[in-house]
């Protein structure tokens, strides 16, 4: 699922989290703290392993030590920013620019 570039990641995260099926855990990092989110997370049975923003009136508790395993996906996108086209966004439409992101995690992971 492709956003433009000016849209909140947030707007995606509920049409994401509906495909994505089932799942034990969800990790995000401080810009995927919302209370809706966390809501729907917990309906569809999945535990939210999101950290507070600073601003919140009541701190949020979440498993530090399986928060520490998303620099596993923070290493992921940047294998997949060492491909130039990935990176700079150099397609133009949607379809041509998700094929190049298949391709380069296709290249970086199976090879």
């Amino acid at each position: 699922m492709v956003t433009p570039g000016n849209v909140s990641d947030m707007k995606a995260a509920p049409a994401l989290l509906e495909r994505a099926g089932r799942m034990r855990y969800l990790l995000g990092d401080k810009g995927y703290d919302a209370d809706e989110l966390r809501r729907l997370a917990r309906d569809a049975g999945t535990i939210p392993v999101i950290p507070g923003r600073r601003n919140r009136k009541r701190a949020i508790r979440y498993d530090k030590k399986r928060y520490a395993g998303r620099h596993l996906i923070e290493n992921a996108f940047c294998r997949l920013k060492d491909f130039r086209r990935v990176a700079t966004r150099y397609d133009k439409l949607a379809n041509n620019f998700l094929s190049a992101v298949a391709l380069a995690t296709m290249i970086s992971f199976w090879l």
